[in-house]
């Protein structure tokens, strides 16, 4: 018990280190700026409206479009996306009008985006906004199948992948048991239900279509050609590809061959990497470190999962021979011990890449439903060690040096093993503690086997939460990061230099705003006036004009800057050139 209490004490100090020192990145995809910004009023056309988000986003079953305050389209052609950047190409006729920009774009991360934003040519009148950029409204229904059907395949892997390697690491005879053979079954049809809901389900998620859009060819030819679709259809081909290898395996009762297990092991790994490269871990930095560790998340979760499912239903079953019930433990335990370790160093680095920051996890729906899921892992670990201490004390055997045997210990973490000895009394003693074991296997197994149920029952409840996670925007994504950005200014003959701005912390309450002037050849200038103001548009609040006060050549700041509430907020500068000039510039921000 000493030593698993370190190991959680460390392991806990890793993590509050990891997120601690972490520093700020972005995940999950948010709009960084617009060209036209928000309500801003052009003197002619542009040829196009361009977007640009903190990561690669794409179209795929969402819309971009253009339309007059009448609901009539302005743009024209396709839409084109390219590195996070989202172009719009608009008619060569446009009058003046008020014209409003709507879109829906999926993340990297699989989850929709959208938002609406209007601008003006001429002395057309500003069309308004209906929605700010944000997470895409999602079905109810579509929103809530998901999950489950995420949830159904984590089980159902834990069990396809699990079992056989449950039969084939610790328990030979398991291939001849029908239950083990029903369970893998099972996992098998529930990863191939799980991967054919989930890739009719993406397009109306994408889409923000309800259930009668499940069999849309537009949508399912849009999640065919994402990455969503495509890990889809590998984890349906690779499971129906494993249940056919392991099958006559699991007919004659005995282990694969060594050519099909090479091949199993393949499929296996192909199953884990399926399922690791979707969502969260394919967004934001390092994205193959990403999916390496998730990838390892996952089959550690499969070998433990499965693992407990096949001893609860198979080896601990009062009709199993008390000395495969003995060898079994042992076996898995030490395996169960590697899964366990890699399972929680692997969520370190999940937690410190996804949260970063100690507030993100008090703050933000995904780090309280990761605090949620971290507790349940602490419980399970619980429930785990009552599990090693009944086999440390159950199946325990010391042998002497002096007879010629190497002192062992059958616990949890290490198989018992024989070293060679001679015919006599020495075997008598070795028979003695055999049938003693087999007599504490025996009289103490329904303990063992409520240990093991509790330790189950609260890992289907972390899988559950596990599915809820993949669809919750990171928590990093959602905590506020500081605004520094620099935008042309436009206005009078056309673009006349750009501003740099900075907002920090980019939080309700007082900020910090920095502004730095620069003409068209870089250098920092002196305008005859400046002002800035504060909106949100969705909320209607505003404008807020900002104090500035000067703090050298080109430069102002705005020291304690309010900005009220949470929202998606406009920052408009405008810059006095001379007295009949002037010019803008605008972006928005999050603000939570």
């Amino acid at each position: 018990m000493r030593r698993g209490s370190l190991l959680l004490a460390l392991l806990a100090g890793l993590l509050l280190a990891g997120v601690g020192l972490a520093g700020p990145a972005a995940a999950h995809a948010t709009l960084v700026s617009t060209d036209p910004g928000e309500g801003a009023r052009l003197e002619t056309a542009p040829d196009a409206v361009t977007l640009e988000f903190s990561e690669g986003v794409s179209l795929g079953a969402g819309y971009a479009r253009v339309v007059t305050a009448d609901g009539d389209r302005v743009d024209t052609g396709a839409a084109d996306v390219d590195d996070g950047v989202l172009t719009i190409p608009l008619r060569s006729d446009l009058p003046d009008a008020g014209y409003l920009v709507s879109y829906r774009v999926v993340s990297a991360d699989s989850h929709p985006i959208s938002g609406t934003f209007s601008f003006v040519v001429g002395d057309g009148e500003l069309v308004a906004s209906g929605a700010s950029a944000g997470e895409g409204d999602v079905d109810p229904v579509v929103g809530a199948l998901l999950p489950a059907a995420r949830w159904l395949g984590f089980g159902g892997l834990a069990l396809a992948v699990g079992i056989p390697v449950l039969a084939l690491a610790c328990w030979p005879g398991g291939w001849a048991s029908r239950r083990l053979r029903r369970l893998a079954t099972a996992g098998t049809v529930a990863v191939g239900v799980s991967s054919a809901v989930g890739l009719l389900l993406q397009g109306p998620y994408a889409a923000g279509s309800g259930l009668s859009a499940i069999f849309d060819p537009a949508l399912l030819s849009a999640t065919a050609s994402s990455g969503v679709g495509w890990a889809g259809f590998v984890r349906l081909l690779l499971v129906a590809e494993l249940w056919a290898l392991l099958l006559p395996a699991w007919r004659r009762g005995s282990g694969p061959s060594r050519g099909a297990l090479v091949l199993a092991g393949a499929l296996a790994l192909g199953l884990v990497g399926s399922t690791a490269a979707v969502g969260h871990p394919v967004a934001g930095p390092w994205p193959v470190l990403a999916v390496l560790v998730t990838a390892v998340h996952v089959g550690a979760m499969v070998v433990w999962l499965g693992g407990l499912a096949g001893l609860l239903s198979g080896a601990l079953r009062p009709e199993t021979p008390a000395d495969d019930v003995a060898a079994v433990l042992t076996r898995f335990s030490r395996l169960a011990f590697t899964s366990v370790v890699a399972l929680v160093v692997s969520g370190i680095v999940q937690t410190v890449r996804e949260v970063a920051s100690p507030t993100a996890l008090l703050t933000t729906a995904y780090g309280r439903l990761l605090m949620i899921k971290i507790a349940f892992v602490l419980v399970a670990l619980t429930a785990a060690g009552v599990s090693r201490v009944w086999v440390q004390q159950r199946l325990g055997v010391r042998r002497s040096r002096p007879a010629g045997r190497s002192s062992l210990t059958a616990h949890a973490f290490a198989a018992t093993a024989d070293g060679p000895g001679d015919d006599g009394p020495a075997d008598e003693a070795a028979d003695a503690r055999r049938r003693q074991q087999a007599e504490g296997v025996t009289e103490h197994l329904p303990s063992l086997r409520r240990s093991v149920s509790a330790e189950l029952l609260v890992a289907v409840v972390v899988l559950a939460l596990s599915a809820i996670l993949v669809a919750t925007p990171p928590a990093r994504s959602a905590v506020a990061q500081p605004v520094d950005v620099t935008l042309p200014l436009q206005g009078g003959a056309g673009e006349s230099g750009t501003v740099q701005i900075s907002v920090d912390p980019a939080r309700p309450g007082a900020n910090t705003l920095h502004l730095y002037l620069f003409d068209d050849e870089g250098r920092l200038t002196q305008p005859a006036g400046i002002e800035v103001a504060l909106t949100e548009p969705g909320q209607q609040l505003g404008p807020f004009d900002v104090d500035l006060e000067p703090a050298g050549p080109g430069h102002y700041v705005g020291d304690g800057t309010d900005i009220p509430g949470a929202g998606t907020w406009t920052l408009t500068v405008t810059v006095r050139v001379d007295e009949f000039t002037a010019t803008t510039a605008r972006t928005t921000f999050p603000v939570r």
